[in-house]
């Protein structure tokens, strides 16, 4: 049957248009003019479109329909009712007053998909590079950190073993400072010094150290690279050296071997140039939900972490871009 077609005004949008706008439709209006959406369109175009039943909803509006989500913090069932009386929402997703609306089940599908195929990461990168294309990311230093976040599943019990039925790809892990163990997944992420906007975003299980996951973490024009002290070790310093990256690693002394008083100082030096990322964490576990993970699986969860990612960089480009 092919694509629906959305977009057509009536009489009602046009009198609707005519009204002033509140706070969230400004900010919503701004975010559509901020970006070339046709790219993201082209992206997605490898989603095959319905053959038989009713039409397909148009990809770029269900993206779109998945960035509201993200930022009002919104199950699947309370974005379909949002979509149905929010004339904003609508306004952002491209529909008129007279379309059909996409049911909680098809937002759930189209999220599937974009699960799938690193058709999640092309989104990602084609929005860093609109970004860069507009002049908001600084490139001299960027910040790297990881933070754990619980499993959608229940904490399996000491005689159940450390794998969970419903969750098979979350493990527990320890934080390094504190030795608490979580059971659930590790958020990585690599921040842009000074615009704070997020580079790169991995999703691993708990237990994966976050040394061992900075290579592919660190962007390729990374500038100086910030990490606490769960990234020294001599492997990624070499790494940094190789790539022509500032060194910004804290360091971490050994058994027998304590810091020296230039060590710590130069610690307490490199603190307040790294802090900035744990801003970002907060903002995605308080503003976003990732206290917990909503899925039951590693590629479900990284499409809804990085789905968030995006979201986050659109809404701190506005301030950038003001």
């Amino acid at each position: 049957m092919g694509q629906r077609r959305i977009g057509q005004l009536g009489f009602m949008d046009a009198a609707m248009s005519r009204r002033g706008g509140g706070g969230r439709r400004e900010v919503l209006d701004e975010i559509s003019r901020l970006l070339d959406w046709s790219a993201f369109e082209r992206v997605l175009a490898v989603i095959p479109v319905s053959a038989k039943g009713e039409p397909s909803f148009p990809a770029l509006m269900m993206f779109k329909v998945l960035l509201l989500q993200r930022w009002y913090g919104l199950s699947d069932p309370a974005m379909e009712a949002a979509l149905f009386d929010r004339i904003s929402f609508l306004r952002f997703a491209g529909l008129s007053l007279e379309d059909v609306t996409p049911d909680h089940s098809t937002i759930w599908r189209f999220r599937e998909r974009l699960a799938k195929g690193g058709l999640i990461e092309r989104l990602f990168a084609e929005l860093e590079q609109q970004l860069d294309a507009r002049g908001l990311l600084i490139k001299q230093g960027t910040l790297i950190d990881a933070s754990m976040v619980t499993s959608a599943a229940r904490r399996p019990r000491k005689d159940e073993g450390p794998i969970s039925e419903n969750d098979p790809d979350a493990r527990f892990g320890a934080d390094n400072e504190r030795r608490r163990f979580t059971f659930g997944y590790k958020m990585h992420v690599a921040v842009d010094q000074g615009s704070g906007l997020i580079r790169n975003g991995l999703l691993t299980s708990a237990n994966i150290q976050d040394v061992s996951i900075a290579p592919a973490l660190i962007p390729a024009d990374a500038g100086t690279v910030y990490g606490d002290r769960g990234y020294h070790s001599k492997g990624l310093r070499d790494h940094l050296q190789a790539h022509g990256f500032g060194d910004g690693l804290m360091r971490r002394g050994q058994r027998g071997k304590p810091l020296s008083p230039h060590e710590i100082e130069r610690n307490h030096s490199l603190v307040p140039l790294r802090s900035p990322v744990e801003a970002v964490f907060g903002t995605l576990k308080r503003n976003y939900g990732f206290t917990r993970m909503r899925h039951f699986n590693a590629a479900r969860n990284l499409a809804a972490y990085l789905l968030a990612c995006m979201a986050f960089n659109l809404k701190r480009s506005l301030t950038l871009a003001a």
